[in-house]
């Protein structure tokens, strides 16, 4: 099940995205019915929702928690330049 296409992963996220709410683009057809064949998606009356499992898998990819977190880029500044000396 990790061999999920580019499009495919991006339709399950996309998926993921519209169940917090979140306005998303048209879901591939395709890539749907190849999520729910793998149980990671299922079909509502709304078109096309992400299941547990798919949610699962999406946590699996994205490491959360203190060890995930990289120190912050530092700042950039943006506008005018200094002056020089």
């Amino acid at each position: 099940m990790d061999d999920l296409t580019p499009s495919q992963l991006n339709a399950l996220q996309n998926l993921a995205r519209k169940k917090t709410g979140v306005e998303v683009p048209f879901i591939n057809i395709s890539d749907a019915r190849a999520l729910t064949e793998l149980e990671l998606a299922e079909r509502s009356r709304e078109g096309w929702d992400i299941t547990p499992a798919g949610a699962a898998f999406l946590a699996r990819l994205t490491p959360s928690g203190p060890e995930a977190v990289d120190d912050p880029p530092p700042l950039t500044r943006i506008g005018k330049r200094p002056e020089a000396d």
